[in-house]
């Protein structure tokens, strides 16, 4: 199997050129194939203020009703997506912008509701693996905004960890999948306080020792919960690092 790599880069790396520029720039320099999964960042909610559009979070999640779905469409499967393809375009990167409803690449339902209904919000069900292997053997880089569909016409919001995590179980079943979750900090930490406690590597018995005591806490949770649900699902290997780390062997690296 050929060897191919998954950035995911979101939060602040997004929002700020310069930071996107350095982010892309070392991304141009991974050798082989790869995918870029992004969020949005603040842009969607800073959007929707100027817009007059409430933002609503529970637990760190937006809650997305009818107005704010058209909001983070046009910010990440538009300007967010295309701002970073005409950037590496501009590196000559041969790169293709896609949500989840071009070529029916990621089909999701619509979160059922529990405790609290989070609206036009979805779970990925599949992935098409065959339309981004068909790009990627054309030396196409496919750039996969969080924008999902449901099949019969409905856009939904999907967490972008969870689609680079879906996206890369996908592609292990034709390359080597390396994925790497780019965000503000080193690693995980085991000192939220102390940007150099990073956990160098980290397995599954650990992961539940750092979380039964309390180490590893909130939105870190989830992304870890996606990382190693990919690793068994045949991708090789998950590295959490800062996004100005991405070509060094630094972060935290996670197996089985």
């Amino acid at each position: 199997m050929e060897k191919l790599t998954l950035v995911k880069v979101g939060g602040k790396i997004v929002e700020e050129p310069a930071t996107l520029e350095a982010l892309l720039h070392d991304f141009k320099q991974i050798a082989g194939y790869k995918v870029l999964v992004h969020g949005g960042g603040r842009l969607a909610t800073d959007l929707s203020e100027r817009l007059g559009i409430q933002t609503q979070m529970v637990d760190g999640r937006r809650i997305t009703d009818a107005e704010t779905i058209k909001v983070v469409t046009m910010v990440y499967a538009g300007l967010v997506n295309k701002t970073i393809v005409a950037r590496l375009q501009a590196m000559g990167v041969n790169a293709m912008g896609l949500c989840g409803a071009d070529f029916n690449l990621i089909r999701s339902r619509k979160r059922p509701v529990k405790d609290i209904d989070y609206g036009f919000v979805g779970d990925v069900e599949e992935v098409q693996p065959d339309v981004l292997a068909d790009l990627i053997d054309q030396n196409i880089v496919p750039v996969v905004a969080p924008i999902t569909h449901d099949g019969h016409g409905l856009l939904l919001n999907t967490n972008a960890d969870t689609i680079a995590g879906e996206v890369a179980k996908a592609l292990a079943t034709r390359f080597e999948v390396q994925l790497i979750f780019c965000f503000e900090k080193k690693g995980v930490l085991s000192d939220p306080d102390d940007e150099d406690s990073v956990i160098k590597t980290l397995n599954p018995a650990e992961y539940e020792q750092y979380k039964s005591e309390g180490i590893i806490q909130g939105g870190m949770i989830p992304k870890l919960d996606n990382a190693f649900n990919a690793l068994h699902c045949g991708v090789r290997e998950v590295v959490i690092t800062q996004a100005s780390e991405l070509l060094r062997s630094s972060g935290t690296r996670i197996s089985l």
